[in-house]
């Protein structure tokens, strides 16, 4: 009987898992989510979720969708005696059902004065079973120690599957994300910190936005004849698509993907963005086309809310690298190799990322990785790496992490950016507005960086059996609602139509599919209820 190993990501914005042959460490096959099942768009938002509804109801949701999702690699579950995962502190917490009020109040005090006790998260293996996971009751499951209460399995795989930490040179890396990890590395020092930057750059929060799938416009470049874009494939592979003039969307040639796009990428965006700025037309936050929009091919545009939402990402990100750097009173120009790791990471114009402010103006070489998360995830699952391995790694880790929140420089910045991308500050005054915060300059031109992409997918085995896509991983979350009035309002206002009442009992209950649900960042349901008998508060699970 043939045994199997199972390496699980599991990703603020979605879940990525992976069958290996355990006599031959051979990928079979690959199954992702499209969507994370704990309501919200980052992890703020997850963990405001679990506060406000409970963290059993957030363990419940990700156990089921595990469940769901690990079928779709085509072997039997009783074959697997292995399983690894990997994902940030919140996350696995969630995963294991522990303590996470300590991650939602960093303070010493705040955590005394409630009587909370942080859990070890130091690295364990249980039993497959203890956890909830259905049918694979020969398994066991590694889960990767953390550092700190910010710093986890992630970060660690962020450093150890690139050549960050081996540099001569101080260097920076990050894992692009909703919850954006980084790390600058000087002297054999780690600095870390971690930017909310949301899901936009993942193509999410974007009118038109999708997560990377086949049918995803991928990538635009500006040409003499127009705007050309690229369509993913079912290899997840860039095809040449139509050329469209920018301003109407009219077609100007037909490409081999003509008519396959369905929606864009985080990538796209940026791309569009970066096309957008260098020609003029896009002068943030406005759009200075005829319907203030950006006409790509197959009638997919980007507004001026889009401009909006992948630029309060993109500035948090900016503003979290030049923190750090400033921590350790370095500045752009003293850090010369950038290594940018997941999807978004990887399947970006590196120049157009570094153009836009995703990636440090000094920087002389970009490095791009995969999804480094899976990757290491993938080598405890085939013995590569061992749990005794990480926790000493873990242990002479000496990071020292940069709390976002409570740092000026960090919170000086922002305001910088947010009057860029939100207010019109033009980026010739993005120096002036430095000057007053007693902050060096950034260089306005921008020196030819050299760009070594390591991997042409960000998981770049999919197996013989390729990749299975679960479309739907939500599970649905109720609530009675006492003293409703049933005046519809909460339906009428949820912008991702997440929300059905059922009427059949003696009082109505709201169900919510909870992949949908944008939870703590929304909560329009809640404000919009005259009786306040909506709440997120204290959801069940449907049983139905």
């Amino acid at each position: 009987m043939t045994e199997y190993s199972i390496a699980l990501d599991i990703g603020t914005s979605g879940f990525r898992a992976q069958a290996i042959k355990r006599e031959n460490n051979e990928v079979v096959s690959t199954a992702i989510t499209t969507r994370h099942p704990v309501p919200g768009a980052n992890v703020i938002d997850h963990v405001n979720f679990a506060m406000d509804a409970g963290p059993d109801i957030c363990n419940r949701l990700i156990i089921d969708t595990i469940n769901k999702l690990l079928p779709l690699l085509q072997i039997n579950l009783e074959c697997v005696t292995k399983m690894a995962v990997c994902g940030n502190p919140f996350q696995l917490s969630l995963f294991q059902n522990i303590e996470i009020r300590d991650l939602a109040y960093a303070g010493k005090n705040r955590l005394e004065e409630l009587k909370i006790i942080p859990p070890k998260r130091d690295g364990e293996i249980v039993q497959a079973s203890d956890l909830g996971l259905a049918n694979m009751k020969n398994a066991s499951v590694v889960i990767p120690p953390a550092v700190s209460h910010e710093i986890g399995a992630d970060a660690i795989a962020m450093m150890l599957m690139t050549d960050a930490l081996k540099q001569d040179e101080p260097c920076m890396v990050i894992d692009y994300g909703t919850n954006a990890e980084m790390a600058l590395i000087v002297d054999g020092e780690v600095y870390t910190g971690s930017a909310a930057a949301g899901p936009a750059l993942e193509g999410q929060q974007i009118e038109m936005g999708m997560l990377a799938a086949p049918g995803t416009l991928s990538e635009v470049n500006a040409t003499e004849n127009g705007w050309e874009s690229w369509v993913l494939d079912s290899e997840y592979l860039p095809v040449k698509g139509d050329i469209v003039n920018p301003q109407d969307g009219k077609i100007v040639s037909k490409g081999p993907a003509h008519g396959c796009a369905k929606g864009i990428t985080g990538t796209g965006v940026i791309a569009a963005l970066d096309c957008g700025i260098s020609s003029g037309m896009v002068k943030m936050p406005k759009i200075s086309t005829p319907d203030e929009r950006l006409h790509l091919q197959d009638k997919i545009s980007i507004s001026e809310r889009d401009v909006s939402e992948a630029g309060k990402a993109i500035g948090a990100l900016r503003d979290g690298y030049l923190t750090l750097m400033r921590e350790v009173d370095l500045w752009v120009e003293d850090v010369p190799i950038f290594f940018m790791s997941g999807a978004s990471g990887l399947y970006v114009d590196a120049k157009k990322a570094q153009r836009v402010g995703m990636v440090s103006p000094g920087s002389k070489k970009i490095i791009q990785f995969g999804n480094t998360s899976l990757a290491m995830a993938r080598e405890i699952a085939t013995g590569k790496l061992e749990l005794d391995e990480l926790k000493e790694f873990a242990k002479k880790l000496k990071a020292r992490h940069c709390m976002f929140a409570t740092s000026e420089t960090f919170k000086n910045l922002y305001s910088i950016e947010l009057s860029l991308w939100t207010y019109g500050m033009p980026m010739s005054s993005y120096n002036d507005m430095l000057d007053i915060y007693g902050l060096p300059h950034l260089p306005m031109e921008i020196s030819e960086p050299q760009v070594e992409r390591r991997m042409k997918r960000d998981i770049p085995d999919l197996g013989d059996f390729g990749m299975a896509v679960l479309e739907n991983p939500g599970t649905l979350i109720t609530k009675e609602l006492i003293g409703c009035v049933r005046c519809d309002k909460c339906i009428e206002v949820c912008p991702e139509k997440a929300l059905v009442i059922d009427e059949s009992g003696a009082n109505p209950i709201a169900v919510i599919r909870s992949d949908l649900c944008d939870g703590a960042a929304c909560k329009r349901c809640e404000l919009s209820c005259p009786s306040h008998a909506m709440s997120l508060k204290n959801m069940g699970v449907c049983r139905r």
